[in-house]
């Protein structure tokens, strides 16, 4: 059994379509992020950065509990468990780690940084949301020429799909006109058809909030004075 810490976002569904994918026997552990507690001390213990997703797999090597933080290792340590998603052989299996960390350094940081800017920034700073919103569409034309040459990311369905996909679910938020960029609409409609990945996005749905929804305490645990606090 694995204890999956979540909480309905991009990085969280990330875990969850890998979960469902493999048929893993799981156990879905909420992290309020926006409560804040991801700075609690016994989740400190699992995650140390004081992010989810986070798993504790109570198999782990030599089937001992083992708990790893940070999503792409996560999705990587999964894939080697079952033997699914990443493929054996070193060419399929680089080329599936190069999209994933594609998607950890370049996607999720910057497709994240345009919502915030659009959707949470208490100022209205133009430079930074036009920035990211360039960036955001750089970002979808590299994979867009890369969907021009292959089915998905890697070639075969891979880890690296399901690092990517959360993040494209969200494109209305980040002001990004997917239908501009045909080779992405034509993989995600294609991803977002698998039963698997339906089911990962669903988990947790009664937990999900607007942006309008959020209190003042709320956004301080996620952007604020509590997110840059010091801990012992």
């Amino acid at each position: 059994m694995i204890d999956l810490y979540y909480w309905p976002t991009p990085n969280g569904w990330k875990i969850s379509i890998m979960l469902e994918e493999c048929g893993l026997d799981y156990r879905m552990v909420p992290v309020n992020i926006g409560a804040g507690e991801q700075f609690e001390p016994d989740f400190l213990k699992i995650s140390p950065n004081n992010r989810m997703p986070a798993i504790v797999d109570n198999d782990g090597p030599e089937g001992a509990p083992w708990h790893l933080m940070e999503s792409g290792a996560i999705l990587i340590y999964l894939a080697e468990k079952t033997g699914r998603f990443l493929p054996a052989e070193p060419g399929g299996r680089y080329r599936a780690i190069e999209w994933l960390m594609w998607q950890m350094g370049g996607v999720g940081p910057m497709f994240g940084q345009n919502g915030h800017f659009r959707l949470y920034a208490t100022e209205d700073i133009p430079y930074a949301k036009q920035r990211y919103l360039n960036e955001s569409n750089r970002l979808y034309g590299v994979l867009d020429r890369r969907l021009g040459e292959v089915e998905y990311a890697a070639g075969d369905y891979s880890i690296a799909d399901m690092a990517l996909f959360p993040w494209f679910m969200v494109h209305r938020q980040q002001g990004v006109a997917m239908d501009d960029y045909p080779n992405v609409r034509r993989w995600y409609e294609a991803i977002k058809q698998r039963p698997a990945v339906r089911r990962g996005v669903d988990l947790g749905r009664e937990l999900r909030r607007k942006p309008d929804e959020m209190g003042e305490a709320e956004k301080k645990n996620l952007f604020g004075d509590n997110q840059f606090a010091k801990r012992a």
